[in-house]
């Protein structure tokens, strides 16, 4: 059973839906959750926190079902919400402290831990600091150590870049990838920017308009969603001919600039499909060369919504 698990999950406000129909299993590792404003993932972080009601199906976190156990998800998963929530006179040492013993560590325990969460997200010098004088990044982070203080077993992170500088931003997905890796613990990163998730995930769902588009290993999305370069030579209108010649076989080619051709891959026989047909043309094959597609491309094919790429 995956960390998370969704089946038919469906949330209406009204006569608009957020979520519909949705089944979503999260595993292990860093999963980004990716999809424009609107999309519904801060609707599905909700609903997986037991913060909010689905309108019908169920989900499961860490084995507990969302509907009846919320508060025993709260315990085992950390959360870090997308908007500003940080007291500005009070300290990140004593808000992380304070949420420690919230989530029922006991108080030696929760300043032992809120010291090496601190350090861990990159705060340890401006801990005792009131955090109205923080900057971007460095609430974000706030944020970060609070949702980690009481070892979680999984960490919802939603939109944790958001407003940050390139650098900052880098250090953030640092810091995402430490997590997942390093200390083990399972990740749900919501993002609007493509370029992000490709970096730091294991695997990708994607969503577009409350339903999912595609949920799968980041490698094996961005291979499924890749292209030949194919360049051949022999005579003169020899792309043309193996361009025709693609299509007669069934396959998507397109002519672009310099005589080359791009082929999309439809199984791992697309590139024997290639070479024999340059073969049967008495042609001589320059190169063939994958080019992945970044996740941007499946917004494109599937007709989403705004979505960035980085």
């Amino acid at each position: 059973m995956g960390v998370i698990e969704t089946h038919g999950l469906t949330k209406r406000y009204g006569s608009i839906t957020a979520l519909n129909d949705l089944d979503v299993t999260v595993g292990e590792g860093v999963t980004g959750l990716v999809g424009a404003n609107g999309a519904g993932k801060s609707t599905l972080i909700k609903i997986l926190l037991g913060l909010v009601p689905a309108t019908s199906g169920t989900a499961t976190v860490l084995d507990h079902d969302v509907a009846t156990q919320g508060s025993a998800i709260r315990a085992l998963v950390g959360y870090m919400p997308e908007h500003d929530c940080l007291p500005a006179d009070v300290s990140a040492n004593d808000l992380v402290l304070h949420m420690g013993q919230m989530s029922g560590l006991p108080y030696a325990a929760a300043r032992e831990r809120t010291s090496d969460v601190l350090r861990h997200v990159g705060l340890a010098e401006e801990r005792y600091r009131p955090m109205g004088g923080y900057s971007t990044g460095m609430k974000q982070r706030a944020k970060l150590a609070q949702a980690l203080v009481h070892d979680p077993r999984l960490v919802l992170l939603d939109e944790p870049t958001n407003g940050l500088d390139p650098a900052s931003r880098d250090d953030m997905l640092a810091l995402v990838q430490r997590i997942g890796g390093d200390f083990g613990i399972a990740v749900l990163v919501t993002s609007h920017l493509l370029g992000e998730l490709e970096r730091v995930s294991d695997n990708v769902v994607v969503l577009d308009g409350g339903q999912m588009l595609q949920s799968s290993a980041t490698t094996e999305f961005m291979h499924a969603t890749g292209s030949l370069i194919v360049e051949v030579h022999g005579r003169s209108d020899a792309d043309r001919a193996l361009g025709q010649a693609l299509i007669d076989a069934g396959l998507v080619a397109r002519p672009m600039p310099g005589g080359l051709i791009e082929v999309e891959v439809r199984d791992a026989g697309t590139s024997d499909v290639v070479r024999d047909l340059t073969v049967d043309l008495g042609l001589g094959l320059v190169r063939l060369q994958e080019r992945h597609h970044r996740i941007e491309d499946v917004f494109r094919e599937g007709g989403a919504g705004s979505v960035q790429p980085v």
